[in-house]
């Protein structure tokens, strides 16, 4: 398998990008190979370490800022990390994309290099949601579209769906909409109109609206909401995360809100797997940015997300 990573992605690259690939390179029997994208000035001190069998350098002309417009440095840097890394990806050259770098430009990059899976105008970018049990759900969007139709958010329990089943292993995943409240008529505009088309929609288990106190008691498998209200809940339970951490708070349920145990999500709705992480990533995030990039490739998601696709789009 051939994972190609954006070495020039996030607050420490390129070091703790090459410390993940480096390892990861060796270990026993790994059938990975890895392709680094980056610029030559970055990799070149890293050279030596770089040297083998299972990691082919790939020298980019430039990169792009977490700070920067995302469309306007995607069409202005074509020859940057990013860039050159989907163009591999959309050519087969690469089995998954990853990067720690900016997420506007992967999904700007992605959209218009890899495309979207026929019936998707909007991918989707999912969190995990840590169950009491033990079980991992999935919530989206959680940022890529602030603003959505009634319709998208149905397409997004598709997603979610075929990406819970494929990589956690849930056979029938519970999917609820994200409201404020359980009764079908509550919520704004866009909740009210998405609510009969996610109780009609055929290939998903749609259990009703679902309220932030039901995200992480065994309730709901995918939760699926607007990507401003998506993001507010992420960025809150990392926030509650870090302060309970700072004072001192241990527990084994809290700790499964660390994002490092998770490395990265994958942009849903793309024809090829692409992986965003956090951009503060370190060594042990990336390398579970690494297997998450395995565990999409090997479970044929993609696949199975252009069937259910194939199969729902008119229903």
């Amino acid at each position: 398998m051939k994972i190609g990573i954006d070495a020039m992605g996030g607050d420490f690259a390129p070091l703790e990008c090459i410390k993940a690939v480096v390892s990861e390179a060796n270990q026993q029997d790994s059938e990975l190979h890895f392709f680094l994208f980056g610029e030559e000035a970055a990799l070149t001190p890293y050279a030596s370490e770089l040297s083998h069998p299972n990691i082919t350098v790939i020298h980019t002309g430039a990169s792009i800022g977490m700070a920067e417009h995302a469309t306007k440095a995607v069409v202005a840097k074509k020859d940057s990390s990013i860039n050159v890394g989907m163009l591999y990806l959309s050519e087969d050259k690469i089995d998954a994309f990853l990067s720690a770098g900016n997420t506007g430009a992967m999904m700007v990059s992605a959209l218009y290099q890899v495309k979207t899976i026929p019936g998707i105008e909007r991918p989707a970018l999912s969190s995990v949601l840590p169950q009491q049990s033990g079980t991992t759900g999935v919530l989206l969007d959680v940022g890529a579209n602030s603003d959505v139709k009634p319709e998208t958010l149905a397409k997004f329990a598709v997603l979610g769906s075929e990406y819970a089943k494929a990589v956690y292993g849930i056979k029938n995943p519970r999917v609820g909409l994200v409201n404020i409240g359980e009764e079908e008529e509550k919520g704004n505009l866009l909740t009210k109109a998405a609510y009969p088309l996610l109780k009609e929609k055929k290939g998903i288990n749609f259990i009703g609206n679902v309220e932030g106190r039901h995200l992480f008691n065994d309730l709901v498998d995918v939760a699926v909401c607007d990507g401003f209200t998506g993001n507010v809940i992420v960025k809150t339970c990392e926030g509650f995360f870090y302060n309970l951490l700072q004072r001192g708070v241990e527990d084994d349920f809290l700790t499964k809100f660390n994002f490092e145990h998770y490395g990265g999500t994958p942009i849903l709705g793309v024809k090829k797997p692409v992986i965003i992480g956090h951009g503060i990533t370190k060594e042990k995030t990336f390398r579970n940015m690494i297997k998450l990039s395995k565990n999409v490739v090997d479970s044929n998601l993609i696949s199975k997300i252009e069937q259910s696709f194939s199969e729902t789009t008119e229903n």
